[in-house]
């Protein structure tokens, strides 16, 4: 399955004229640990898959949906037999839509669907997946365009199905709208200015809320706490300018937030399980191959 890997990273090559890559894997295959840009989702069929990272052990049974998303270092462990569907697509388009980020983070850096613990959405799904592969498959026009509609549909079928679980968990009906609201405003915020010198008291402040009633609140709403998101969103800024090697790791660290060289490579290191300067080897030998 995996046709183009150099190092750890995987070009995934997609479909003529499309950003879309789409598998009837039935390969009894390991395959070691990589990384690619698109987000990838694995639907197993018939038989178990496995889907291993750096903290966890995933094993999918047929009535599971998985989600690995972009940049996350991966490998996969197939049975002696079985068949999955394993779909690849570009989503870089989607972050122009100021809620996704919202969505995003609360599925990275893997995500599980399973019939059994979120009936409410995985039939939707399971049968968007299903009416992808048969489009994938077609000789349609506008193939591609009809895939990213359904990839879409799924994306709001999660970030609505996760809200919704809030309101269960308490949050009344126009307090959840005002607060769904308020946190992806928050979101966007940290986004365009992640490099700056933000602190919880800060954003709290600019939220409108206390510092604890804000902590919790966004754990809540992004699944993870306010200096996690913050710095996973320093590190993306600082894997676009290690892209450039002439620009010194050193000056990456202070562009993107970094107190110093040492705390930007602890995190770094502990985001994508590589230090900085491993990345960007690992980038130029695939530009230069």
């Amino acid at each position: 399955m995996i046709e183009n890997i150099k190092g750890m990273h995987e070009t995934v090559n997609y479909k003529t004229n499309t950003n879309l890559r789409l598998y009837n894997n039935e390969q009894a295959e390991d395959y070691p640990m990589h990384w690619h840009t698109p987000i990838e989702i694995i639907m197993p069929i018939e038989n178990t898959y496995s889907v291993i990272t750096s903290r966890q052990t995933i094993t999918m049974e047929p009535d599971d949906i998985i989600f690995i998303c972009p940049g996350v270092i991966h490998a996969l462990k197939a049975p002696a037999s079985g068949r999955r569907i394993i779909f690849q697509a570009e989503i870089t388009m989607f972050h122009s839509i100021h809620e996704f980020e919202l969505i995003l983070s609360i599925m990275v850096p893997v995500f599980r669907i399973s019939k059994k613990d979120t009936p409410e959405i995985y039939q939707k799904i399971h049968s968007l997946i299903l009416q992808i592969n048969e489009e994938y498959n077609s000789t349609n026009i506008l193939m591609e365009t009809v895939i990213y509609e359904k990839l879409l549909s799924i994306f709001i079928f999660i970030g609505r199905n996760y809200t919704h679980n809030l309101r269960q968990d308490g949050i009344e009906y126009q307090k959840h709208k005002e607060y769904t609201e308020k946190f992806i405003s928050v979101c966007n915020y940290i986004n365009e200015h992640c490099t700056e010198d933000l602190s919880l008291d800060e954003i709290s402040s600019i939220a409108g809320f206390s510092k604890y009633h804000f902590t919790r609140l966004f754990k809540q709403f992004t699944t993870t706490t306010f200096y996690r998101y913050l710095n996973q969103k320093r590190i993306e800024h600082a894997q676009k300018m290690l892209a450039d090697p002439g620009i010194p790791v050193t000056e990456v660290a202070l562009s993107s937030g970094f107190q110093s060289l040492s705390a930007f490579i602890r995190m770094f290191k502990l985001i994508n399980q590589c230090t900085p300067t491993e990345y960007r080897n690992m980038f130029i030998h695939f530009t230069l191959n």
